[in-house]
Order: structure tokens, then sequence, then C-alpha cells
């Protein structure tokens, strides 16, 4: 999306280009873009080069052509043609000054209501019951959070579900665990960690204990049966399994709407593999039940397998049905890792099969490794994710206790909260989703740079100035006085928060939290440089109030900025 700015300016260089060349011509590709260099003024059009295809003409003619056929609008000051054809466009300060304050006097700086009216599930997350969160969750967790948040910024009705693995023949091999790894004390003091020890224990016998893996079959055929001791203690699990997991996730400012697992759906699995017959899109294939999709250039779809048994295919399948009944949403958006991508292709064609209208959207991940490879929670070889939180807030926390600030203990362990884990979130978030991520403490944890605590510091030292201001003016907002723009890195400030509404579509659009993460690493880095070449307080009145007004403003875009990426903002550090 662009901006109210360039719309108009994109406005006036089709109109320029249909009186120059004609209407018989379609012009509606054409396009304005915010200057690459500052010195070829505020925007910058290009497409000459493209036009010069059709009107065989030389670019540059083109351009010169375009911009001399119609007078200037009273938005600009100037038009260049340089090069082999480059329209570049500087506007004025007013009209400039104008439109950042149209954005600034709205509550989310300009964020358009794109989305009333239109619902969207996104399933994230979905951590496995009985099983602790680890290092490998944080990227679905965090990049689903911040999708969801931008999502509803956009004036989307978002339904947040975590689709948890409550079900599957995992918890055969649990169940049997529990009940013979585990004392009767640990028994009745249940953790997820004692789960997950009996879990890798009971695993491991199916691999040295001849007939273990037998008797791990049969309790998961008395859970499936309704067995009321096998169903009872499933539901332990789960119990205990969601009171962790609400733990992290309230440590981590992620919450859901929904908490529906795969059990959820396991009464409409024989009804969905009836409705694919129905179609005639099933048929049996070597015992089991599959669904061709040659023609679409994939191997079949299993969707009972040759035991009778259900598999994560029929339960998504389900899923949807079930979610389009209840919700009609308009999309669906599923973010998971790599591995999974042939499976959503799959079982979304079985659904389109089947009449599907709704959009379904897999947003997919690269993995999060350790140094010396994968890690698993059959090896044992994970780093919990509450460590990896905990390990964040006490970096955070030493580095607070050095800088010698006048806080109380309490103060000093919030902030180092709200440092810590915003660093563990920048340090996905700052990446493209589909970038491989080797984990070390130092990248996740680094508290400079291109970093959540970066761009925290540059948050709290534009409060701390707007503190200082109010001090020394009194009865006056900032946000009130005029803009006077008199310096060239304050009309690129300017500039660069024009492209802040626009920014959190384009993120929304590519379901890339990473680009709004790099639009506000910029702007802070921007800020950092007017701050540093541009005096506030000891300026003049004037020149003081309109350099405060910008930075109330870069202010405003940064905290709502962050704020959609899940970061804290706090006013001091």
């Amino acid at each position: 999306m662009i901006n109210k700015c360039e719309m108009q300016l994109l406005e006036w260089i089709k109109a320029a280009f249909e009186k120059a060349f004609g209407s018989e011509h379609d012009w509606s590709w054409l396009q304005v873009q915010p200057a690459s260099d500052k010195q070829f003024g505020d925007f910058q059009c290009s497409d000459a080069m493209q036009a010069a295809r059709t009107l065989r003409m030389a670019p540059r003619a083109i351009a010169e052509a375009a911009v001399a056929a119609l007078p200037l609008p009273e938005t600009l000051t100037k038009v260049e043609v340089a090069g082999p054809g480059f329209i570049n466009l500087t506007v004025n300060k007013e009209w400039l000054s104008s439109q950042v304050e149209s954005l600034a006097a709205t509550d989310n700086f300009g964020i358009p209501n794109v989305g009333k009216g239109s619902t969207v599930v996104i399933d994230y997350s979905s951590p496995n019951v009985a099983k602790p969160m680890h290092i490998g969750h944080i990227r679905s967790t965090v990049i689903g959070a911040a999708i969801d948040r931008i999502y509803r910024a956009l004036g989307y009705k978002v339904i947040a579900d975590n689709h948890m693995g409550d079900w599957g023949t995992q918890f055969g091999i649990m169940i049997k665990g529990y009940r013979t790894c585990l004392t009767e004390e640990e028994r009745e003091n249940l953790t997820v960690d004692l789960l997950e020890r009996a879990y890798v224990a009971s695993y491991n016998k199916t691999k040295d204990e001849e007939g273990w893996i037998d008797e791990c079959r049969a309790e998961l055929v008395k859970l499936q049966q309704g067995d009321p001791e096998n169903r009872a203690v499933w539901k332990r699990f789960i119990e205990i399994s969601l009171d962790e997991f609400n733990r992290v996730y309230k440590r981590l400012d992620v919450s859901f709407d929904l908490y529906r697992g795969e059990s959820y759906y396991h009464d409409m699995l024989a009804e969905t593999i009836q409705l694919l017959e129905e179609k005639g899109l099933a048929e049996e294939s070597e015992g089991a039940l599959v669904v061709k999709l040659e023609d679409e250039g994939m191997p079949v779809c299993i969707v009972r397998k040759s035991d009778g048994g259900f598999n994560y295919a029929t339960t998504d399948i389900a899923t949807v049905r079930s979610r389009i009944a209840d919700f009609k949403p308009d999309k669906i958006v599923y973010v998971t890792d790599e591995r999974q991508q042939l499976h959503f292709k799959q079982f979304f064609t079985v659904c389109n099969k089947l009449g599907c209208e709704t959009k379904l959207e897999h947003v997919w991940f690269g993995l999060m490794r350790l140094p010396e490879g994968t890690f698993s929670t059959r090896e044992g070889n994970v780093i919990k994710l509450e460590v990896l939180l905990d390990e964040a807030e006490r970096r955070a926390l030493e580095i607070i206790k050095s800088a010698g600030r006048d806080l109380s203990e309490e103060e000093q362990k919030k902030l180092a909260a709200q440092i810590g884990i915003s660093a563990i979130k920048y340090a996905d978030l700052s990446h493209d989703p589909q970038t491989l991520i080797t984990f070390t403490w130092e990248k996740a944890l680094a508290l400079d740079g291109n970093s959540g605590p970066y761009l925290q510091y540059a948050y709290a030292r534009m409060c701390s100035l707007l503190d200082k201001y109010a001090d020394r003016v009194e009865n006056t907002a900032p946000l009130n006085n005029k803009l006077l723009l008199d310096t060239p890195v304050e009309r690129e400030l300017v500039l660069k928060l024009l492209q802040f509404p626009g920014t959190v579509l384009r993120a929304s659009e590519a379901y890339k939290p990473s680009i709004l993460a790099d639009y506000l690493f910029t702007l802070a880095q921007l800020y950092s440089r007017f701050y540093q070449s541009s005096p506030v307080l000891k300026a003049d009145d004037d020149v003081r109030d309109s350099r405060i007004k910008l930075c109330a403003m870069a202010a405003k875009a940064m905290n709502e900025g962050m704020t959609l990426l899940g970061l804290s903002t706090p006013r001091r550090i």
C-alpha cells in the first residue's frame, strides 16, 4: 500500500503520462516510490524505462515529455528528469507537514482499517500436550502473535486458535510411561517435566524391550475407546500442560481466543471420511484410503491409514470444516515450520476439492537449530523455553545493575523482564521468517545493534526528551506545535514516518513481521541521526517546538510499531 502522499503524486504522474501520450494506453501500472537517495528529491518514478517498450521512444524523452505535459501541482516545488529517465519529485514542506500531522492525529498513526467486516482465524504456537515448550516453539508463537496483532490493528476480527497436539499415538507411550516409569509420589505431584521424563523413558523402552510397543498401543486403544481411567489420566495431562503453557504465554504477553486441540475434532473424522467418499474424492490404495493429487503434481494424500486409523490430514480437513461452520472466516492462516509445506499443500487442495471457498494460507518459517544440529524431545537435547526466558531476564538484570540506575529491586526486575523478553522476540522477528536460525545465546540475547533493546533505548530517549520539554514548557502539547522542517534530516524523518501505515499493511500481506521490524530499526537510526545533529531544548523557541513535535511523532510511531511486534515500550531504561 502506498500512503496518501504517494497516492496524490501518483495521480499527477498518471495524468501527466496520459496528457503526453494519450488515454488509449493503460497507465495504471505506474508507480511512485520514496527516492533511493535524498539528493534526487523526496519521491521518484522510474517507469519511463518500462514505457519505452510500448512507446518506442528513449526513456529520457518520455520522462521529459510527461513532466512538461502538465503544470506542477501545489504539492510539488520541483520536478527533475535525471539519468536515463528518472522523474525526481520534491514536495513542499507545508504540504508534507499536513500529511504527517494527519497521521499523528490518529490513535494508531494512520494504520488503515482495511479489515473491517472480515474475519481471520490464525492458528499458531500449537505445542504438544505433556511436553514442555522449548526454543523450537518460539518461532511459531512469536511470529504468529505478531501477525495476530497486526491483523487486529488493521481492523480484522481475529480468532487466535492454539491447535494443541493432544491426541495421537504418542499418548499410548505416555500413559504406559506414566504408570510404569514414575513413582507414586511423582504421579501425585505431576508436572510437565515429569511427563516428559516418563515419555522419553517409555519411548526408549519401545526400542529396547520386546513387547513394550504393543503394550503402549493397547493403552492407546483403551484411550480411543473411552476407557474411564485412561481418559481421566489424559485429561490430567492436558490440565497440567495448559497451566504450564499459560505461564509461558503470560511472560511472552501472548493470548489466544481458543484452545482447540486435535481431540476437539475427533468425532468429526469419520464424517469427514464419509464426505470424501460421497464426493468421489477418496479411494482405497493398498488398504489405505487416499485422495489422488497427481494432477496437482503431488503424491496421494492419505486420509485413513491401512490399520483404519486417521492421520493429521484427516484432522486438519475436519478442522477447516469446523472453523468455517463456526466462524465463517474469510481467511485461515497457519503458522508452522517449513517441514510441513507438502502437508499443507495437500490438505488445502483436498479442502478446495470439497468446495471450500475460504482462503487458506500456510505461513512457514525456517527451523531453529543448535550449532551442533537439530534438537529433539526424544533425544533430550532441547533448551526449554522457560530456561531461555529466565536467562534473558538474568542477563538483562546484570546490565541494569551495572548501569547504576536509581531503581528499586522491584523496578529492576520489571525492567529486566521487559528488556530480556523483548530481546528474545526481536531476535526472531527481525529475521525474514523463512530464514533458518541457528540458536546461540549471544545472538538471542544481544542487547545492542539491530536488537529489541536498541529499539527500546531509542524510544526511551524520545520519551526522556518529551518529559524534559514538559518540565520547561507549560500548558502545551507537542503535537499541537507548528512543524517547520528546515533541515534535510527533518524532512527525511517525516518522509519515513509517512511510510508507517503502508509498512504495517505490507507486513500483513506478506505475513512477515520482519518488514515492520526493519522499518522500526531504520526509523530508530534516523531519529538518532536527527537527535545528534539537531539541538532541541537549546534551540530557539520556534525551532525547539517544531523539533519536539517531530520527536513526539516518532515516539508515537515507534510505540505503535513495537507494540504490534509484542515488544515492551518502557519510558525509562
